[in-house]
């Protein structure tokens, strides 16, 4: 009786465990920071909401965290920002996906310099280890999931030259888009949905005329992505 109660405890505390590392809790935490010498009035000072983590081991939730940071994924510095830069406003996240002990999440900083900008990164976060999930640990085949973006990319690119035609005769677009390859270099910075994932690429089109950049946005379904799904990885039980 009493071997079978420890049993029955250990594998209580066993699952539990594994339900756990499903998901996180994810709590924002916002901070003000203020700058003692502002360059304008409107830069007195600026916003950082960091997502805290809960529900798995600490020592895991403060590895997922510093692996998320504005810090190491955008290179913020606080005190720079405080003294000598000052173009932050505000830096905060949105949550793609947070089950199946996977979280992917969209970090995104804006500021104003010599006019409004803003930009956003992408991490994928493995919850039972707290480390990045880079597309070596992901994917297998990485030339050949380039290649399948790139057509996707091609694509965009003659639809985007076709509307760009047809509303905006007098630029010509094609100084960007004779450069743009989506290669495996690439392919980070992915993020993760129900459905499946989705790969980004920047044109790079000045801020001038950046509305009528291609959003290079390539999403696809694990059915499609079965065949670059490394077996034992992080993303095998996807597509199982």
């Amino acid at each position: 009786m009493k071997k079978s109660l420890i049993l029955f405890i250990t594998l209580t505390f066993a699952f539990a465990g594994v339900a756990v590392a499903q998901s996180a809790k994810i709590t924002p935490k916002s901070t003000t920071y203020k700058r003692s010498k502002p360059m304008t009035e409107y830069k007195k000072s600026f916003v950082v909401v960091r997502p805290r983590i809960s529900g798995v081991p600490s020592s895991i939730a403060r590895k997922i965290e510093n692996a998320i940071s504005y810090e190491r994924v955008m290179n913020l510095n606080v005190k720079e920002e405080q003294t000598e830069i000052q173009w932050l406003e505000e830096a905060t996240y949105e949550v793609g996906f947070n089950e199946r002990g996977i979280l992917s999440i969209e970090l995104t900083m804006v500021g104003t310099g010599a006019h409004p900008s803003g930009y956003s990164k992408n991490v994928v976060v493995d919850l039972k280890s707290g480390n990045m999930v880079t597309p070596d640990d992901a994917f297998a085949n990485l030339p050949g999931l380039a290649a399948m973006v790139r057509k996707a990319q091609q694509e965009e690119i003659k639809e985007s030259q076709i509307t760009l035609k047809r509303d905006e005769p007098d630029f010509d677009g094609s100084v960007y888009f004779s450069k743009a390859k989506f290669t495996a270099k690439e392919l980070a910075g992915f993020s993760l949905e129900k459905s499946g994932v989705t790969f980004r690429y920047d044109y790079g089109f000045p801020h001038v005329i950046k509305a009528m950049e291609p959003t290079g946005e390539y999403k696809f379904t694990w059915v499609q992505l079965r065949p670059f799904i490394k077996k034992g990885g992080p993303f095998g039980g996807f597509v199982n």
